[in-house]
């Protein structure tokens, strides 16, 4: 596919963060992961300070390219792209960017499993395998008024102290250094919501993993959440497998 769209002003880094991005909203349209034009992915644009991509509110996500993203800072002003943007992508976009340096990459999902477990205080025990790739890294957002400067600082205290975050009332969300580890870290949290809500359906106890084993297994997804390739494989399956079936993001 031909990069024929970048604008000769726009950096060779900044074409590549955003057909990452395009491709991660094509990957979301692919798993289901989407409601509508509702929910948002954000990338950090590489050396600018406090500007991110994000999409054009209106497009559904098999319709977003590479040159259809806007360009925001953390101001809210609008500085590439001329189409408009959604106010709670923006408050929750902005807040997690300018309180975690190390994360370049946001997504945010309305999914019926997220979703779902959202409205459990706490919801997440460690009953799975899925489970144990996040719970270390977990964090529960109390509910706020979307799109308020008060969300804004109420959010960017949540993710100091995780990754992967259950917004409770709403969905989910994850952060990372990169498009694949935020892939990874919201598959496996999906699929561990998913298992969540299986077991609060049977009408027994689950298993619970050892406490002993918790610990073990989160200091091993410590040292794996900091490797460069962590997700890697994962997130190159799968966008060739958007990419098979035609999805034609990177115009």
């Amino acid at each position: 596919m031909s990069a024929a769209a970048k604008l000769p002003t726009m950096s060779d880094a900044e074409w590549k963060t955003r057909c990452d991005l395009a491709a991660l909203y094509r990957v979301c349209h692919h798993l289901n992961w989407t409601d509508l034009i509702n929910t948002h992915l954000s990338a950090r644009v590489p050396g600018e300070k406090g500007t991110f991509l994000i999409n054009s509110y209106g497009e559904m996500f098999d319709e977003i390219t590479a040159s259809s993203l806007i360009k925001m800072d953390f101001e809210g002003n609008v500085l590439d792209g001329g189409g408009k943007f959604n106010n709670a992508g923006f408050t929750i976009h902005s807040a997690v960017l300018r309180a975690r340096d190390d994360v370049n990459f946001v997504m945010h999902t309305h999914t019926r499993a997220g979703a779902g477990v959202s409205l459990i205080k706490n919801g997440l025990r460690p009953i799975s395998q899925d489970v144990m790739q996040v719970y270390d890294d977990l964090a529960y957002h109390d509910y706020g008024v979307p799109a308020t400067k008060e969300e804004c600082d109420e959010l960017m205290k949540s993710i100091v102290h995780g990754t992967c975050v259950v917004l409770m009332n709403h969905g989910l969300l994850t952060a990372g250094p990169n498009v694949h580890g935020t892939f990874h870290r919201m598959y496996m949290l999906e699929r561990a919501c998913e298992l969540e809500l299986l077991a609060r359906q049977m009408n027994v106890d689950p298993v619970e993993i050892d406490p002993d084993v918790v610990h073990k297994y989160s200091e091993r997804m410590v040292k794996r959440r900091a490797m460069p390739e962590y997700g890697l494989g994962e997130w190159e399956g799968i966008v060739r497998t958007v990419e098979r079936a035609g999805h034609d993001y990177k115009n």
